[in-house]
């Protein structure tokens, strides 16, 4: 069996790459692939914490955060498809969306 501190390492890792594409990239469709990696990276902590307590808790909480990833991904494209057809970009520093 493999030790959870593999997979918390793996994790971790999956996270900081995350969250440099996040803040270091400035398209915004791998701006919400990022975030869906740091979603996907806190996943999996949660199921190797789950699986060395042997409960199931962290499972059922894994099942709702990718019911709300799956929700936030239909809405995020969503909105960038509106913004493109708008603005015909999707670089975040280009899409000021909010100013008149």
């Amino acid at each position: 069996m493999t030790p959870p501190s593999w997979f918390m390492a793996l994790s971790a890792v999956l996270f900081a790459i995350g969250v440099a594409g996040v803040l270091i990239r400035r398209n915004v469709i791998v701006m919400l692939m990022s975030i869906e990696l740091m979603l996907n990276a806190v996943n999996l902590t949660f199921i190797a914490i789950s699986r060395a307590l042997g409960s199931v808790d962290g499972q059922v909480i894994v099942l709702f955060v990718i019911t709300v990833a799956a929700a936030e991904a239909a809405a995020g494209l969503a909105i960038i498809i509106s913004a493109f057809r708008n603005r015909e970009t999707v670089y975040a520093d280009e899409l000021n969306v909010m100013r008149w």
